[in-house]
Protein backbone atom coordinates (compact mmCIF):
# COMPACT_ATOMS: atom_id res chain seq x y z
CA UNK A 1 0.00 0.00 0.00
CA UNK A 2 0.94 3.41 -1.07
CA UNK A 3 2.26 5.66 2.26
CA UNK A 4 -0.45 8.52 1.55
CA UNK A 5 -2.77 5.06 2.21
CA UNK A 6 -1.17 3.64 5.41
CA UNK A 7 -1.05 7.78 6.43
CA UNK A 8 -5.35 7.68 5.83
CA UNK A 9 -5.13 3.89 7.47
CA UNK A 10 -3.64 5.65 10.41
CA UNK A 11 -5.88 8.70 10.82
CA UNK A 12 -8.69 6.47 10.65
CA UNK A 13 -6.90 4.11 12.82
CA UNK A 14 -6.35 7.19 15.50
CA UNK A 15 -9.94 8.56 15.21
CA UNK A 16 -11.60 5.20 15.64
CA UNK A 17 -9.63 4.86 18.98
CA UNK A 18 -10.44 8.36 20.15
CA UNK A 19 -13.90 7.58 19.42
CA UNK A 20 -13.79 4.27 21.78
CA UNK A 21 -11.92 6.07 24.39
CA UNK A 22 -14.25 8.47 24.69
CA UNK A 23 -17.20 5.98 24.64
CA UNK A 24 -15.38 3.98 27.86
CA UNK A 25 -15.09 7.52 29.91
CA UNK A 26 -18.69 8.16 28.87
CA UNK A 27 -20.01 4.63 29.79
CA UNK A 28 -17.15 4.34 32.85
CA UNK A 29 -15.71 1.39 30.84
CA UNK A 30 -11.77 1.56 31.63
CA UNK A 31 -11.25 -1.06 29.54
CA UNK A 32 -12.85 0.45 26.85
CA UNK A 33 -10.82 3.21 27.53
CA UNK A 34 -7.38 1.96 27.43
CA UNK A 35 -8.06 -0.25 23.95
CA UNK A 36 -9.50 2.97 22.63
CA UNK A 37 -6.22 5.11 23.90
CA UNK A 38 -3.84 2.23 22.45
CA UNK A 39 -6.01 2.37 18.95
CA UNK A 40 -5.51 5.87 18.84
CA UNK A 41 -1.44 5.73 19.36
CA UNK A 42 -1.04 3.14 17.05
CA UNK A 43 -3.00 5.08 14.38
CA UNK A 44 -0.56 7.98 15.52
CA UNK A 45 2.44 5.93 14.71
CA UNK A 46 1.22 4.41 11.56
CA UNK A 47 1.07 8.12 10.13
CA UNK A 48 4.26 8.73 11.50
CA UNK A 49 5.65 5.62 9.90
CA UNK A 50 4.47 6.71 6.77
CA UNK A 51 5.47 10.16 7.15
CA UNK A 52 9.50 8.98 7.61
CA UNK A 53 9.24 6.73 4.45
CA UNK A 54 8.45 10.02 2.39
CA UNK A 55 11.07 11.84 3.92
CA UNK A 56 13.58 9.65 3.29
CA UNK A 57 11.93 9.35 -0.69
CA UNK A 58 12.48 13.04 -0.70
CA UNK A 59 16.00 12.85 0.92
CA UNK A 60 17.26 10.41 -1.97
CA UNK A 61 14.74 12.48 -4.67
CA UNK A 62 17.37 15.64 -3.27
CA UNK A 63 20.90 13.72 -4.17
CA UNK A 64 19.74 12.54 -7.09
CA UNK A 65 19.31 15.66 -8.19
CA UNK A 66 21.84 16.86 -6.94
CA UNK A 67 24.73 14.76 -8.73
CA UNK A 68 22.37 14.90 -11.66
CA UNK A 69 22.44 18.46 -11.58
CA UNK A 70 26.11 18.82 -10.45
CA UNK A 71 26.77 16.08 -13.50
CA UNK A 72 24.91 18.89 -16.23
CA UNK A 73 27.34 21.61 -14.66
CA UNK A 74 30.43 19.55 -15.47
CA UNK A 75 29.51 18.33 -18.83
CA UNK A 76 27.92 21.33 -20.19
CA UNK A 77 24.52 19.99 -20.04
CA UNK A 78 21.69 22.08 -19.35
CA UNK A 79 18.90 19.83 -19.82
CA UNK A 80 20.82 17.12 -17.28
CA UNK A 81 21.29 20.39 -14.93
CA UNK A 82 17.77 21.57 -15.33
CA UNK A 83 16.35 18.16 -15.05
CA UNK A 84 18.65 17.78 -11.31
CA UNK A 85 17.95 20.90 -10.32
CA UNK A 86 13.70 20.01 -10.81
CA UNK A 87 14.35 16.50 -9.01
CA UNK A 88 16.29 18.12 -6.06
CA UNK A 89 12.95 20.63 -5.63
CA UNK A 90 10.97 17.94 -5.90
CA UNK A 91 12.66 15.77 -3.37
CA UNK A 92 12.70 18.82 -1.06
CA UNK A 93 9.17 19.67 -1.41
CA UNK A 94 8.06 15.66 -0.32
CA UNK A 95 10.18 16.21 2.55
CA UNK A 96 8.42 19.38 3.81
CA UNK A 97 5.37 17.89 3.05
CA UNK A 98 5.66 15.15 5.75
CA UNK A 99 7.18 16.93 8.51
Amino acid sequence: MSNQGERFKGKAEEVGGAIEKGAGKVLGNENMQVKGAVHEAEGETRQEVAKAAERLKGTGEEIKGAVKNAAGKLLGNEQMEAEGKAKKLEGEARKKANQ
